[in-house]
């Protein structure tokens, strides 16, 4: 299974020169099989850096949405193949506390947007019950979902393909002050034997208790629940909007140091591709360029 990751950022895009090593653009993961069936993780600012690689693309698009903050939605409206009549797009939305599982549609409507989502010539369809299912599969992927503990709900996916897993859990609140929608030994369990991880860790525990309750998680406490459930590869994303390259590159050393022999834990980077295999994990290419 092949790993690309497209925007790291979490709550808003960050542009400038004190984020270009991790990003700036917001949630958008990209999953692909070795049969070359695939998945796009969250439609943040990111998700137009696929506009490349989906440009002839024939197949239905398929596009898991964990919540609707604007972080994991805003980037649709720049998404190229929904302006083509020969795509077809399935959406997967991840369940909200409120019934406005359409934003992603519904935030190109009224003046928000030039365009409005009823005029898209692409074919879109919107699955709003798959996230209640607790396994399903998409597009040969099997998945499996689990309520994240975050403000307005939504759905973090467990996705095996290729005899391979990748949790994928952002945003999410480990520690949560409210009641947990996910017990931390549901996480453990939900992620268990994971070959990836990739989790949000927007803070640091220094950052308590100031943002406790705003629905992130802490590096400390992700890398701690993954070494409880045997995760072969973190990747932390969601990456405060605050934190600079520096800062970032800092965490992640001092991270990296405690987690020595027992845990492999990356802060993940905008532009970067991974390679999984039977063998090894592997960086295989970058693709900042495209």
């Amino acid at each position: 299974m092949k790993i690309e990751f497209y925007g790291v950022r979490g709550s808003m895009p960050t542009p400038g020169e004190n984020t270009v090593v991790y990003g700036g653009n917001t949630s958008c993961v990209y999953l692909e099989l070795s049969n070359g069936n695939n998945v796009i993780l969250d439609s943040g600012t990111g998700i137009a850096k696929l506009n490349g690689k989906f440009k002839s693309y024939k197949r239905p698009i398929h596009l898991l949405v964990t919540h609707n903050h604007w972080d994991h939605i805003q980037g649709f409206p720049y998404f190229a193949p929904i302006y083509s009549e020969n795509t077809t797009i399935e959406i997967i939305t991840g369940i909200t506390d409120s019934n406005d599982t359409d934003m992603i549609l519904k935030q190109m409507s009224g003046t928000n947007h030039p365009v409005k989502y009823d005029q898209l010539p692409s074919k879109i369809t919107l699955n709003t019950e798959l996230a209640h299912q607790k396994e399903f599969s998409l597009n040969t992927f099997k998945v499996t979902t689990q309520a994240l503990n975050h403000p307005d709900g939504g759905t973090a996916y467990c996705l095996t393909g290729d005899n391979q897993k990748v949790a994928y859990v952002t945003d999410n609140e480990l520690k949560p002050p409210y009641a947990e929608s996910s017990t931390w030994d549901e996480w453990v369990a939900f992620i268990k034997d994971a070959d990836v991880l990739i989790h949000d860790a927007q803070y640091n525990n220094k950052d308590m208790p100031l943002k406790h309750g705003w629905g992130h998680s802490t590096y400390e406490q992700v890398a701690e629940l993954a070494m409880q459930a045997n995760v072969k590869q973190v990747f932390l994303i969601s990456h405060d909007p605050s934190a600079t390259d520096s800062e970032l590159a800092r965490h992640e050393k001092e991270q990296q140091q405690k987690s020595s022999h027992k845990l492999n834990i990356t802060w993940a980077k905008e532009g970067c591709s991974y390679l999984i295999d039977t063998q090894a994990f592997s960086t295989i290419t970058a693709i900042r360029a495209q």
